[in-house]
């Protein structure tokens, strides 16, 4: 890790500034580290002497020299050196490594964030009415690399998942059941034991479209269901209470096979049914912050002003309702005085930053892949556990949601601000990614037929209403067959069992890692090949480095008996001239130290929302060991000193890649 040595860099940096020229705190200049372009010319470059050029009228070379000579030793650095201006910083390399190895001291731990508070990241939210698709892998992908990302920086943080059991697209499902399929409960779950559930309804979704579509008037049916499932206490409510169960359900295994777990599920049928709407009701009128319309097209409307003017995202399966105009004022609460989306949400937001002044009760709903409890809300009290983890009350907030969403998103944070929690507001924020869809080659091979009009497009957009969606268990499936058939095509000796896990855990990193290695402001269209390509940049080429790494000490094992740690244990007494590039240059070192920067990169991805970075480095960082593994040998090299210090920096990048596997819900297969 190289954050811990940025930290004392600045720190006795920040003191030499003092003392030297008498800055006080309030004029110190911002403490830029930089990396040199070549080892030769340093590791850590400061240049700190060009921006106080002007303050203090001296010529920066002048203010390197003195700030080098002020700043004395400093643990862990070998030198400084001012060249033209800049401070440049040469590490201890023997120092350095060993520390990082274990080999003189503890491992390093990554850094925790300075006053860190309770994050709340709420991911994934399918809705409960049928198969997870392609785009919620994006997203939980996005959100669980966050959650991890977070927690490896010291931040303590509590994953939800917001299940929609309430809405339209819940409602369309029983209407499927009912109407078309004329199911009760016990027919209905009847289905659910006998088939993929969520499956089922993911063809009985789209047969209800087009059940609308041949009659309009069919649409007050959906109404309805609606209402009797908010209402609750009916047999329609239970159709779609356990029709939520049990998709839910699905998708966790599903998100499992993702390496994607879950501390919450907050279901919006509770916060309905326990009044929280009410209580975030009640607040918004108190502050002023809504107002009932008395003219005009939303007469009789309870409204929130807009202080933003951009156009708002529809929701998803509703047409804007016709007494709402967005140009001016967003509906709260309907004419009708049904609460719109934006309202639950609203509560939701309240409660996540322990602003609503109510709770949920909780029960235990599933057992997690590493033994912990899936929490869930409920309603009743008796219903619950007493003893169960605090939930909500956060000091931050992340919502991971696609770019349509950002209209409703930045009302949040305006509802947030608009009742006197404006630090809340501030830690309010949107997550947003892009869409995803599918290459013209991985629609055929996931069994679309192209149309004249799919051919013409450059990639071949998804629709789940219509039945044109990609499922994720689906494409984690073709996935799994043909990494199945690479790895038997590299290892015939291999049982069926091991062929499958790991090819699992290859279609996990195919997936997962093409979810990330774009800017999340960019529409990607999923193409298999690509994510498969052992050789391009992808997981699994990511993976294969580490494997080659573990196979290197697999082999020292073989051939001379040594584990790693007494192999790399003389290290404190063995010269260093292959680690100061003395042999062959520095190509050892800068593989160490490209190693180093995993807890920079991954703070800078946290702070920036925008993991493209890391995937970018990892994917670096492999490049750059796999031309170092080509061009020294590690066994078959004859001088003792050159074989330790190579198998210590293979050693340390292989942690640190791990760690960055780690970090993007990534497993390492023990063979490719």
């Amino acid at each position: 890790m190289i954050l811990p040595v940025h930290d004392l860099v600045r720190e006795r940096t920040t003191a030499a500034l003092e003392r030297q020229y008498a800055l006080g705190a309030d004029a110190l200049p911002a403490i830029v580290i930089d990396y040199p372009p070549n080892r030769e010319l340093g590791d850590l470059a400061l240049p700190l002497a060009f921006e106080l050029a002007r303050r203090l009228r001296k010529a920066p070379k002048l203010i390197a020299e003195e700030l080098a000579a002020a700043l004395g030793s400093i643990p862990g650095i070998a030198r400084i050196e001012a060249t033209k201006g800049y401070l440049n910083l040469f590490l201890d390399r023997r120092a350095f490594l060993g520390e990082r190895l274990g080999v003189d001291a503890p491992p390093l731990a990554a850094r925790p964030t300075s006053g860190a508070v309770k994050t709340v990241v709420e991911h994934t939210a399918i809705n409960p009415n049928k198969a997870a698709h392609i785009g919620h892998l994006r997203n939980s992908a996005l959100g669980d690399t966050l959650v991890r990302a977070l927690r490896f920086r010291g931040v303590p943080v509590e994953v939800q998942n917001y299940i929609d059991d309430t809405g339209v697209q819940v409602a369309d499902v029983v209407v499927g059941f009912r109407q078309i399929e004329h199911q009760d409960l016990a027919g209905i779950r009847a289905i659910a034991d006998s088939t993929r559930f969520d499956f089922y309804c993911w063809d009985l979704y789209a047969r209800v479209a087009d059940w609308y579509e041949a009659d309009k008037s069919r649409l007050e049916v959906r109404l309805d269901t609606l209402h009797d499932i908010e209402h609750g206490g009916n047999e329609v409510a239970d159709i779609a209470a356990f029709i939520s169960d049990r998709i839910v359900r699905c998708h966790l295994l599903t998100m499992a096979r993702m390496n994607v777990q879950y501390d919450l599920l907050a279901w919006e049928g509770d916060i309905l049914r326990l009044h929280f709407w009410a209580r975030a009701f009640e607040i918004l009128k108190e502050k002023g912050a809504v107002f009932l319309q008395s003219q005009g097209r939303l007469a009789g409307c309870w409204v929130m002003p807009i202080e933003d003017e951009a156009a708002p995202a529809a929701e998803e399966g509703e047409a804007p309702a016709a007494d709402e105009d967005e140009s001016r004022e967003k509906v709260i609460v309907r004419s009708n005085g049904t609460v719109t989306y934006v309202g639950k949400d609203m509560a939701y937001q309240f409660w996540k930053f322990g602003v609503l002044g109510k709770d949920f009760n909780y029960r235990v709903f599933s057992q997690r892949a590493d033994g912990e409890p899936v929490w869930a809300t409920c309603q009743e009290p008796a219903a619950g556990e007493p003893a169960h983890p605090p939930f909500g009350g956060a000091g931050a907030v992340v919502n991971v949601i696609d770019v349509r969403q950002s209209y409703l998103q930045k009302l949040l944070k305006q509802a947030l601000s608009a009742i006197g929690h404006q630090e809340e507001a501030d830690r309010s924020v949107h997550f947003s990614y892009e869409m995803v869809s599918l290459t013209h080659n991985t629609a055929r091979q996931m069994g679309y037929i192209l149309s004249p009009e799919d051919a013409a497009r450059p990639f071949v957009e998804v629709s789940g209403r219509k039945g044109l969606g990609v499922k994720a268990d689906d494409l984690l499936d073709v996935l799994v067959k043909k990494a199945g058939e690479e790895v038997v095509k590299r290892n015939a000796e291999l049982s069926a069992d091991e062929v499958r896990r790991i090819a699992e855990a290859i279609a996990v990193a195919a997936v997962r890692y093409f979810m990330i290695r774009f800017s999340r402001g960019k529409v990607i269209a999923f193409d298999i090949d690509e994510a498969l390509n052992f050789e391009g940049e992808s997981g699994p080429y990511l993976q294969y480095a580490v494997v080659r790494a573990n196979n290197i000490f697999q082999k020292l094992r073989d051939r001379e008996g040594i584990d790693e740690a007494e192999f790399l244990s003389p290290l404190s007494s063995t010269p260093t001239e292959e680690l100061t590039g003395g042999a062959h240059g520095h190509d050892l070192w800068a593989l160490v130290l490209e190693a180093a920067r995993l807890d920079e990169v991954a703070d800078q991805a946290v702070r920036t929302l925008e993991f493209s970075v890391l995937a970018k480095y990892a994917f670096g960082l492999a490049q750059m060991f796999n031309a170092f593994y080509h061009r020294f040998p590690i066994l078959n090299e004859e001088r003792d000193d050159a074989r330790r210090w190579r198998a210590a920096a293979v050693s340390y990048f292989r942690n640190q890649l791990t760690g960055a596997l780690n970090l993007m819900g990534i497993p390492v297969p023990p063979r490719m």
